[in-house]
């Protein structure tokens, strides 16, 4: 899902870091005019779990690859304005520090993991939840991740930087998500229910149980 330099062209890149920023930035004043509840101090475990578990990467064809990428695993346990910054504090201490990703594409890669999959992840999770939060949680990780492949599909089939077109794009970026999304959803469900058996007032719920 790190999108290298060279494979999106300036102006693509550039608009994504723009989107990315005005983003995170509306994200960080809602942040603030929170008062802090019991989620609190997930913030540094939850950024800590999603750096290491992207650290693992696999490639697919294109030259792109697939990791777990933890945004809507972040969006609910965190909600998404922090989940976002987490994950984008994540993104670019990657790219800075260990080359994952490049920095001419880092907005991009931002826009794509801490934006893209952090808001759809959390609304298809508000959306399911009614029906069943093990399942929300799945269902938001799998479709968050494939919306954020999908995006990167479309950054880099309009890219004049990279040889693919368009639908070439998509079909890789999109399939290939879709199929290893169900990984990020099952990882997503499955710590989402450990912690919600281990420490029950960390659901999302419980908070809006004790505002109620």
């Amino acid at each position: 899902m790190h999108i290298p330099d060279g494979y999106v062209d300036l102006p693509i890149a550039l608009l994504c870091g723009a989107l990315a920023v005005a983003v995170l930035a509306v994200a960080a004043r809602r942040v603030d005019g929170e008062v802090p509840d019991a989620r609190a101090p997930l913030l540094g475990v939850v950024a800590a779990g999603i750096f290491a578990a992207q650290m693992l990467n696999w490639p697919i064809p294109g030259g792109t690859s697939a990791h777990f990428v933890g945004g809507a695993f972040a969006a609910i346990m965190l909600g998404p304005h922090l989940g976002a910054l987490a994950v984008a504090t994540v993104v670019v201490i990657q790219a800075l520090v260990f080359g994952d990703g490049g920095l001419v594409a880092l907005g991009a890669n931002v826009f794509n993991m801490a934006v893209i999959e952090v808001y759809v992840g959390y609304g298809v999770y508000r959306l399911l939840a009614p029906s069943g939060e093990f399942r929300a949680a799945f269902a938001a990780g799998w479709l968050g991740i494939t919306a954020g492949a999908l995006t990167a599909g479309v950054q880099l089939g309009l890219s004049s930087a990279f040889e693919y077109q368009l639908v070439t794009t998509l079909a890789i970026m999109g399939v290939g998500h879709l199929l290893l999304g169900l990984v990020e959803g099952a990882i997503t469900a499955v710590v989402y229910r450990y912690l919600a058996r281990a420490r029950p007032d960390l659901r999302p719920t419980a908070t809006q149980e004790v505002s109620a």
